[in-house]
């Protein structure tokens, strides 16, 4: 039999050292006799020692000085002629530490939270003094920072921070994605004069464990990063911002599943720290405990600058009766070539899927292609020419004919950002394009580059998923479009309405936050369903309250909890099995404790079939679904306690 123990290893990046080569006193002096053409004591130099020491005269003449580095020295003139030096007592040579500090080479950002000189509005003014307050009497309380898009609540952050500071205490500031943290960490370093780390996992091995010794020695005001920045080796913090508190990119879909917004609360609750949740469109369990007076709430109705976007809703049922198949409708098509260059406008169009084509068939037989591992449709990226499945990564060559009837009629249906992005250059072929999506940002500071060139203006456009919806402060945007709302409305998840509002709102709300009007334009083929249409009347409080009332008759959270335990097995009988015997067992361990609990399932995964594996899934709903797990499963069991999705 096999044991699955857990070890937990060392950091894989050690420090980086560098040599480092600077005179000595008797070597300043036989520099300067070579340079009068007098002679030395001693065997005669070399020409590439007296170049060595002619160089080192010039560029690094004081004994007591930093000197030179070694590598590029010797790369010059040679590393024996520097040790020779180095054996004859003329050069010193120094082995240091060399930090990489992902920030060393970004300058500051030229941009702050508020235009100079602004002053906070009155929302903003009280969210201060609660911060300030709670940062004061160490109240870890969390503080919820409900806001329109483009309220200021970076504005919020920057001022707490301040206080915490003050204080003698860092800040850590977590973000969802990692292509967030540099456009906040630009915002950050042009208001505050405080040294700031960056902890995301896009950052190479020595770089994240070179800031992470960094953090650990006290040399840091700030940490910026996502959700494993908050478990950063912070002494003392007094404060925790969680911007856009309600992005399920928080929650860790790994063991172990940390949910970071909830493992920031518990941080504050030890450390005593101050919690600020910002959102503009906060998760919906904590509005439910904003009202339960658990959470403190500050309402930011306006924005300080610009004005909420003109918001419309397309319906594609529509444009398809009148023959318009392609991705854009005619209203976006028409808002595109609308754009004013002259004036600085910019426009962004998102959709939430990657790729090509979604899905790729025969046309004679209907075959589509699948995963041969998940058993999901592969989706084709123009890209590097492949297939890929968007859940276990495998990529498969594209097949010239049908694997099932032997066509070679195949055709590729639906669409993602790289279709999107190629219909507007194909279009509109005067306009600047770029892209954001996850195939993006895994090319190391590639997310960045695309960021910055949209911020400065070099591109017109920018095609990304949603991604590009949340974080983004560029006051040249004038058009969102969102070329389907319908990708995942109707997943068999009680968050899928919840999802696509908040999609949808962020992604209006990167508009108009200039001088000039921003106007959303939303395709969707279920226009009347009421997460479209709270985005459209920008009546949140009524999709709030009916989402809420259906927590509370479910017992989902914050009225109750849920655990999802999963089973994988490579056999698909024998995964059926042991999810039924698990299910008996549990619902036996309710009536015996006469627990609340109800055992739901078992059912397959949405994902049946992953990695080989077949799925099934249990969930646990009630007051305390945990007490019945006594303490953990065995595997092949995992467990996700209040898990993001129940797919």
């Amino acid at each position: 039999m096999a044991t699955l123990d857990w070890t937990l290893l060392g950091a894989a990046g050690g420090p980086r050292y560098e040599r480092w080569v600077r005179l000595t006193g008797a070597g300043r002096a036989a520099a300067d006799a070579l340079s009068a053409g007098e002679a030395i004591d001693g065997r005669a130099l070399g020409e590439r020692q007296r170049a060595i020491l002619a160089e080192l005269r010039r560029d690094a003449p004081d004994p007591a000085g930093r000197g030179l580095e070694g590598a590029p020295l010797g790369d010059r003139h040679g590393t024996a002629a520097v040790a020779s030096l180095a054996r004859r007592g003329l050069v010193e040579i120094d082995v240091r530490e060399r930090p990489r500090r992902p920030l060393a080479t970004r300058p500051v950002g030229l941009r702050g939270a508020r235009p100079p000189g602004a002053e906070l509005t009155e929302a903003q003014a009280l969210a201060v003094t609660a911060a300030r307050r709670a940062v004061a009497e160490g109240q870890p309380r969390p503080i919820l920072l409900d806001g329109v898009t483009g309220a200021g609540k970076t504005a919020i952050y920057v001022e707490a921070i301040i206080a915490s500071l003050s204080r003698g205490r860092p800040a850590l500031v977590l973000v969802p994605e990692i292509a967030l943290a540099m456009p906040l960490v630009d915002r950050l370093r042009a208001d505050l004069s405080a040294r700031v780390a960056l902890l995301h996992s896009g950052l190479g091995d020595g770089e994240r464990a070179d800031e992470w010794r960094r953090i650990r020695a006290g040399d840091v005001d700030i940490v910026v990063g996502t959700r494993l920045a908050v478990l950063a080796p912070l002494a003392d913090v007094g404060l925790i911002a969680v911007d856009e508190e309600h992005d399920g990119a928080y929650k860790s879909d790994r063991t172990p599943r940390i949910q970071a917004r909830d493992t920031a609360i518990r941080l504050a609750e030890l450390a005593g720290a101050a919690v600020l949740l910002g959102s503009a469109t906060p998760a919906v369990e904590s509005v439910g405990k904003a009202r339960e007076r658990r959470y403190e709430r500050v309402v930011l109705p306006a924005r300080p600058s610009g004005a909420k976007p003109v918001i419309e809703v397309v319906d594609l049922r529509e444009e398809l009766r009148a023959g318009n198949r392609s991705l854009f409708s005619g209203r976006l098509v028409a808002a595109l070539g609308a754009l004013d260059r002259s004036a600085g406008d910019q426009a962004i169009l998102t959709i939430n899927r990657r790729g090509t084509a979604s899905v790729v068939l025969c046309r004679d037989c209907g075959h589509v292609q699948t995963c041969p591992e998940c058993e999901r449709p592969l989706v084709y990226h123009q890209a590097g020419t492949t297939l890929r499945c968007h859940h276990c990564g495998r990529a498969t060559p594209i097949a010239t004919r049908c694997p099932n009837c032997g066509s070679p009629r195949i055709r590729y249906l639906g669409g993602g950002t790289q279709r999107v992005e190629e219909e507007v250059r194909r279009r509109f072929p005067g306009l600047r394009v770029g892209r954001l999506d996850r195939d993006v940002v895994e090319q190391r500071g590639a997310a960045d580059r695309v960021i910055d060139a949209f911020a400065a203006g070099d591109l017109d456009v920018l095609v990304g998923t949603s991604l590009v919806t949340k974080g983004l402060d560029i006051p040249a945007v004038t058009l969102v479009g969102v070329v389907s709302a319908d990708v995942a409305l109707n997943l068999p998840d009680e968050r899928a309405a919840e999802r696509t509002y908040q999609l949808l709102a962020q992604a209006a709300g990167r508009a108009g936050r200039g001088d000039r009007p921003g106007l959303a334009i939303i395709q969707s083929y279920q226009p009347e369903h009421p997460a479209i249409q709270a985005v459209a009347t920008d009546d949140a409080a009524a999709f709030y309250d009916a989402e809420l009332e259906l927590r509370r008759r479910f017992g989902s959270p914050p009225f109750g909890a849920l655990v999802k335990l999963m089973v994988g097995l490579a056999d698909r009988g024998g995964a059926e099995r042991e999810a039924e015997a698990m299910a008996t067992r549990l619902r036996e361990s309710a009536v015996a404790r006469r627990s609340d609990t109800v055992v739901i399932g078992p059912a397959p995964a949405y994902i049946a079939r992953r990695a080989d594996r077949w799925r099934w899934n249990l969930v646990l709903r009630g007051s305390d679904p945990r007490a019945l797990l006594d303490g953990g499963v065995e595997p092949p069991w995992s467990v996700d306690v209040d898990p993001d999705s129940l797919l």
